[in-house]
C-alpha cells in the first residue's frame, strides 16, 4: 500500500488556536490541513479512480470511510473516521472534518501532530479585547512559509504573516531562516 508523501508548506493552513495575554498579547497557532489538500493528494498517489469516500450516520454521529485500491490484490482497504461539527456550518463541516480524519487514519498530513507549540506575540494593531478576552482582529493571518522534516517529524518551521514578516522560526539557524 502507499504510504502518502509529507505535506508541502502550501498545503499547511495556520489558525488563531487562542490569544493570551502575559508580558505580551500573544496568539497561540494550529498547523491544519483541509480536504481539498486530502483529495489531491489522494489523486495523486492512488489516482482519482484509486480511491473513494463513503459517509454514514452511526448513532447521531457523522464517518466517513476513505478506501484505496489495493492494486496487488485488487481488494479496496478501508479507514474510518467521526467528525465534529464545525462553528459556521455544521453537516458540511462534520462530513469535511470525518474526511480529513479518516485521511489521517492513512497518513495524509498526520506528521502535523509534531509540530512544536507556536506562539506569537502579537502588536497592538492585530488584537482586541472583548468583554475581557483577547481576540484577534479579522484580516491578521499567518502561513506557512518553509517547512521541513526528519523521519516525518517537523524538524524546522517558518511562519510569516500576510505581509511576509517572518513571525515563527523553530530549527533553522538565524541565517538560514526562511522567509516569503
Amino acid at each position: 500500500m502507499e504510504e502518502f508523501r509529507t505535506l508541502r508548506a502550501d498545503e499547511i493552513d495556520v489558525r488563531v488556536q487562542s490569544v493570551k495575554k502575559g508580558k505580551n498579547v500573544g496568539a497561540i497557532l494550529l498547523l491544519y490541513k483541509d480536504a481539498r489538500c486530502d483529495m489531491n493528494i489522494l489523486d495523486e498517489s492512488v489516482g482519482p479512480m484509486g480511491w473513494e469516500r463513503k459517509h454514514e450516520l452511526i448513532g447521531d454521529r457523522l464517518y466517513c470511510t476513505v478506501s484505496i485500491l489495493d492494486e496487488n490484490t485488487g481488494k479496496w482497504v478501508s479507514k474510518q473516521d467521526v467528525g465534529t461539527e464545525s462553528n459556521t456550518e455544521a453537516e458540511k463541516g462534520q462530513a469535511s472534518d470525518a474526511f480529513k480524519r479518516a485521511c489521517f487514519n492513512w497518513g495524509i498530513g498526520r506528521e502535523l501532530y509534531t509540530a512544536p507549540f507556536t506562539y506569537v506575540t502579537l502588536s497592538e494593531n492585530e488584537f482586541y479585547e472583548d468583554k475581557g478576552k483577547f481576540k484577534v482582529k479579522s484580516g491578521v493571518k499567518f502561513r506557512v512559509s518553509a517547512i521541513e522534516y526528519a523521519s516525518r517529524r517537523i524538524s524546522k518551521l517558518s511562519i510569516v504573516d500576510k505581509a511576509g514578516n517572518l513571525r515563527y522560526s523553530y530549527g533553522y539557524p538565524k541565517q538560514e531562516q526562511q522567509n516569503g
